[in-house]
């Protein structure tokens, strides 16, 4: 009885889950269609991390770069969502 009922639970949250990754997604394209506000730009500085022989890290920064994003609560088309960019602003490339 109880595997039943934690399955059922399971089941209930990726239906949930799911239906708001797709209201999510729903709403960006109709932003995009009517030409509201779907993306933003968010500059970025990357720094890469390089291993030296001597087991220290070197640490190279890179001019700052401008990050498209997308107005949502969850990454769609390959953009981070901009509440997220907004966060981090400082990503780390580890070599």
């Amino acid at each position: 009885m109880l595997k039943r009922y934690a399955a059922l639970t399971l089941g209930l949250i990726a239906v949930v889950l799911f239906l708001v990754y797709a209201g999510d997604y729903l709403i960006l394209e109709l932003r995009i269609h009517s030409n509201k506000n779907a993306f933003g730009t968010v500059t970025v500085h990357r720094y890469y991390a390089v291993p030296q022989k001597s087991g220290k890290l070197e640490f190279l920064s890179t001019d700052p770069q401008d990050q498209t994003c997308v107005h949502s609560l969850f990454p769609h088309m390959g953009n981070p969502p901009c509440w997220y960019l907004v966060r981090h602003t400082e990503q780390r490339i580890d070599l």
